[in-house]
């Protein structure tokens, strides 16, 4: 669905446990490759930066069921600073829509120095929005969400599939490559995140490998889940 020049697509979440996920995996692995990033079955590391407004917007939003909202988030991959991309993630009722734009090193640690200007240098429309907001609508860095993701994809409805792990926050800092930065635990042990997200459609062969009406749908947001625990040591 294509809506505000942006390409939505369905998102349907669940928290599972990992007795649940064994056999989720062995079925899907059968059909759906694992994605390019995957280092190992394990999956790789997504550590994500968030950013809100002085009144945490985003987590009332969120938690008022508000149809139509937005996240600015910076993402790096297994720690590495090869590739560092500011994304916005929309979402209106069941459908989310990502846009996605590179960043430098040298961008991003501008950026956690507060120092946006050079951002004005760029064109790219997510770009020139992000800029307003950290300029204008006081937006600031506000919790770090780190976790491990396995993912398959499946190429007819562009399914992806994901197992998302030991999801953790940062209490202590804001930097994704300081690496004295203390991780809590968001999650129960036994506790993970399944994710199908798909473009139209969900075929048929898929939804009987992953059977998501057996399942209990929720509303999940790591960014609320991370930041509310943030919350209580910075009140």
């Amino acid at each position: 669905m294509n809506m505000f020049n942006k390409k939505f697509r369905h998102e349907m979440k669940y928290y599972i446990n990992y007795f649940e996920m064994a056999p989720l995996v062995s079925r899907i692995s059968q059909v759906m490759p694992m994605d390019k990033h995957a280092l190992t079955t394990e999956g790789y590391n997504i550590r994500s930066l968030y950013f809100d407004g002085v009144h945490d917007h985003a987590i009332y939003d969120k938690n008022e069921g508000i149809f139509g909202r937005e996240k600015y988030r910076i993402r790096i991959y297994n720690g590495s600073d090869d590739v560092i991309n500011l994304e916005r993630k929309s979402k209106y009722g069941d459908f989310i829509a990502k846009e996605s734009a590179r960043l430098s090193r040298a961008e991003y640690d501008a950026i956690l120095a507060g120092h946006y200007d050079l951002l004005a240098q760029r064109n790219e429309p997510l770009i020139k929005d992000f800029y307003q907001a950290l300029r204008y609508r006081l937006f600031t860095p506000r919790v770090i969400v780190d976790y491990i993701r396995a993912a398959y994809t499946y190429g007819p409805g562009n399914v992806r599939v994901t197992f998302d792990k030991e999801l953790k926050a940062g209490v202590n800092g804001i930097d994704l490559f300081d690496d004295r930065i203390i991780y809590e635990n968001i999650l129960y042990p036994e506790q993970l995140v399944l994710e199908v997200k798909f473009d139209q459609f969900l075929p048929d062969v898929i939804r009987k490998l992953v059977q998501p009406e057996r399942l209990v749908r929720s509303s999940i947001s790591k960014y609320v889940l991370c930041r509310e625990r943030t919350i209580q040591y910075f009140k």
